[in-house]
């Protein structure tokens, strides 16, 4: 994992009333996960599953930190080559930041679409971004809420404790948040 890239854990658990050319599919059905142009991993062809194929299949890439979605494309193996069912573009934002931990398990379904833009199926995943190192807080202690920034000026810090020393500041949140009615 790069510094400009971070690992993300995708289970792609299965699709429901997928369609090629307004009929049901009946077997092969395989999905591709993208996370930019060079980056993508692909499950294993579903031969029985028809137009409800089961994968529970775990994959792991890199997407870039500057990322806003990816791209999950559920595929069929015809006698003629391989075909598009269906694509759905997957915000990052449904899976990273917000109040949640990193390590956060998503359930995800979203609507499939195919060539044209037309429904044509879902897609059920989950997402769980990997952590390198979890910080470890019972290592730190806290004796209060508040800090002492320097022990030769003794001034004096108010705070929430959050995170580690040298991270972003001093380890304390100084603002407090106020919500309107």
């Amino acid at each position: 994992m790069t510094a400009d890239s971070r690992t993300i854990e995708i289970t792609v658990l299965s699709a429901e009333n997928l369609r090629l050319n307004r009929k049901l599919i009946k077997k092969n059905a395989f999905v591709v996960v993208r996370t930019d142009r060079y980056n993508f991993r692909t499950t294993e062809i579903d031969a029985e599953g028809g137009s409800y194929p089961k994968w529970k299949e775990k994959l792991v890439l890199e997407i870039p930190v500057q990322a806003r979605s990816m791209t999950v494309e559920v595929h069929c193996k015809t006698s003629f080559g391989y075909r598009v069912i269906g694509t759905a573009i997957v915000p990052v934002s449904d899976f990273v930041g917000g109040y949640l931990p990193d390590n956060y398990l998503h359930f995800l379904s979203y609507r499939l679409r195919d060539y044209k833009g037309e429904r044509n199926g879902i897609v059920n995943i989950s997402v769980r971004m990997k952590v390198s190192s979890p910080v470890d807080y019972r290592r730190e202690t806290y004796s209060s809420c508040s800090k002492t920034t320097s022990s030769a000026t003794k001034q004096v810090a108010v705070g929430v404790p959050v995170g580690r020393k040298g991270f972003g500041g001093n380890g304390i949140v100084t603002g407090v948040p106020v919500w309107g009615t």
